[in-house]
Formats: structure tokens, sequence, C-alpha cells
């Protein structure tokens, strides 16, 4: 099920950047522009929802009895 989350974040992101391209080039009608606007809105509150779910769950995983634990992820990158 983690996996179908992914890709469906993954092609909401993808179509995301594609419409954005599309409203960019300029080449849209006016009412097509909106049409893509709106959808894009649509994905930006889809993609929102994912995102705020994994934090959660990484918040959730990194849960101690004391309290929350927040590691900095970008310092383990760092090392790496």
């Amino acid at each position: 099920m983690a996996q179908a989350k992914k890709s469906s974040f993954e092609k909401s992101l993808q179509e995301l950047e594609a419409l954005v391209r599309d409203i960019d080039s300029g080449d849209l009608e006016l009412e097509t522009a909106l049409s893509a606007f709106e959808r894009g809105i649509s994905l930006i509150r889809d993609c929102q929802k994912s995102l705020d779910a994994a934090e959660k769950r990484v918040q959730e995983l990194t849960q101690t009895t004391e309290g929350l634990e927040l590691t900095d992820l970008s310092q383990d990158l760092d090392d790496e």
C-alpha cells in the first residue's frame, strides 16, 4: 500500500510539473489555461496531504517515551 501512495504522489507531482510547463508556455487558450490551473491547485492539495501524512508518520516513528525526538536528517545526508 505504501508503494501505491508513493506512486500516486509521484504521478501527481509529474502531472503538476507538466501542467506548469503547459501554462508557462503561453500557448494555451484562456479556458484551457484556467482548467489546467484548477487541476494544478487540486494536485497541489493532494500532494500536500500526502506530505503531511508522511511527516506525521515520521514523527510517530521517531517518538520516544520521553516525547518527540527530532532528528536532523540533513546532518545525516551531509555525513554520507
